[in-house]
């Protein structure tokens, strides 16, 4: 058995993972990386590059299809899934390779297999290639990741779903394909697939879509996914499954019977932490089974960090790299917190939802009294010029006339948050952003006449 000691060792080569051992590695340090499958984690591989890469082909049928109406005038639409599928894993190799290339800069020892934690700062290593190996370190930093929950319904893993895995690598089109919850993933998913021509059905559990958003957002979007033919059943609990995914499968539901081609689900993450092994590392894990940390991202374990989702960080690539960069200044001597962070979130449906800060629930719960104002995205001359005109803006004031909050359903929604979010990091009094001269015509310039309702 081989057996090896560094100075840091990681386990999972996520967004904060790699980053920290390219980091360590470059600054000297003797780094290594234990990766089950994934080189560089699940946002270039499974989830959020793969899935923006298939709604962009999505987006683009879409646009053909509808392309007359802009004076192109082109024949009947086919879609090639084969080749939307093998457009995505280009992408995925070229990052693949980019990620390889990285870890050989920076001289760490990337060791793929599966880990199973055995004492403090120690791993036994099954390794990909065969054999095991003994792997320990100085400091320890977790990077482990979450996976799709399977929720226990009965039939439902015997009918072998697909999760936002499987899909991305799925080169047919579904005849029916029904989508288990209402967040980020089914909808994207939902949209995607309804216009790349499968029938699709949402079931959703709550009474709205996207559950931890204000109602009139979630509304808004019900209508617009509906309009392009997505059914969405709420208030609706699946109480069986027959059948088996990509052929025939039956979903019984406590008001109806739906006969589908293929199931996806998308019902929120469970934490990559069960039957690893971390008590024998003297990590705790909190009562959802994620790693217990503090503020810095410390463990209860002495030179134990743990980073990302399975430490509870949000499920955002954004979020781990900060991660990172906390645990990477604290290691130099600073002082940075995850408490108090603006982390900005961004659903890529068509339009898009972006959002940062309190929303109008949020600050209600937390009894912050805020001013709100309402934009129509058709009050927007950009918009007009794109034919694009569905959704609105809407601001929170404080009353200290600061921005606590932003959302935007709309055209570049994604980038247009990135403006709000500046001045908000900078305290900046909303009147500012309000007189500002931005460039006519634009996305951005619609903040004037937003601010201007307050």
């Amino acid at each position: 058995m081989l057996a090896e000691h560094y100075d840091a060792l990681i386990v999972g080569s996520g967004e904060a993972g790699k980053y920290l051992a390219w980091h360590l590695g470059k600054s000297g340090k003797r780094v290594a990386v234990v990766e089950r499958k994934l080189i560089g984690g699940s946002c270039p591989n499974t989830n959020c590059l793969p899935s923006k890469n298939e709604i962009w082909s999505a987006e683009v049928a879409h646009i053909v299809r509808h392309s007359e109406a802009f004076g192109s005038i082109t024949g009947p639409v086919r879609i090639d899934m084969a080749r939307v599928l093998a457009r995505k894993r280009e992408m995925v190799d070229g990052l693949v390779a980019t990620h390889l290339d990285l870890f050989r800069q920076s001289g760490v020892a990337l060791i793929m297999g599966h880990a199973r934690f055995k004492a403090p700062r120690t791993v036994e290593v099954t390794l990909n290639a065969g054999g095991t190996a003994t792997i320990s370190g100085d400091q320890m930093f977790i990077n482990v990741g979450t996976h799709a929950t399977i929720p226990d319904v009965p039939g439902l893993a015997a009918a072998k779903p697909m999760t936002h895995v499987e899909i991305l690598e799925l080169g047919r089109l579904p005849g029916h394909l029904v989508v288990l919850g209402g967040g980020y993933v089914a909808l994207e998913m939902a949209q995607a697939y309804r216009r790349f021509g499968a029938e699709v059905t949402i079931l959703e559990r709550g009474s709205q879509i996207l559950s931890r958003e204000d109602a009139d957002i979630a509304e808004e979007l019900t209508g617009l996914l509906r309009a392009e033919g997505v059914a969405i059943r709420l208030n609706t609990k699946v109480t069986r499954v027959a059948g088996r995914s990509g052929d025939r499968v039956t979903v019984e539901t406590d008001d109806g019977v739906i006969e589908a081609t293929d199931i996806l689900v998308a019902a929120g993450r469970t934490p990559n932490t069960g039957g690893i092994g971390l008590e024998l590392a003297g990590v705790r894990l909190d009562e959802r089974g994620y790693i217990a940390v503090n503020d810095r991202l410390e463990t209860d374990a002495a030179g134990t960090w743990a980073m990302g989702e399975s430490a509870g960080s949000p499920e955002f690539t954004h979020a781990a790299f900060d991660d990172f960069r906390i645990i990477r200044d604290n290691l130099a001597g600073g002082n940075r917190s995850k408490v108090d962070r603006l982390i900005p979130s961004c659903l890529f449906t068509d339009p898009q939802l972006g959002r940062v800060g309190l929303s109008e629930n949020e600050a209600k719960a937390q009894n912050i009294p805020v001013r709100v104002a309402r934009h129509p995205v058709k009050g927007i001359l950009r918009a007009r010029t794109m034919s694009e005109t569905r959704g609105f803006m809407k601001v929170l004031i404080g009353k200290d006339d600061c921005i606590l909050g932003f959302a935007m359903l709309g055209p570049d929604a994604s980038e247009i948050i990135a403006t709000v979010q500046t001045a908000m990091l900078a305290e900046m009094r909303y009147q500012v952003l309000r007189d500002a001269i931005f460039a006519h015509p634009t996305m951005a310039e619609a903040l004037g006449p937003l601010l201007s309702k307050v």
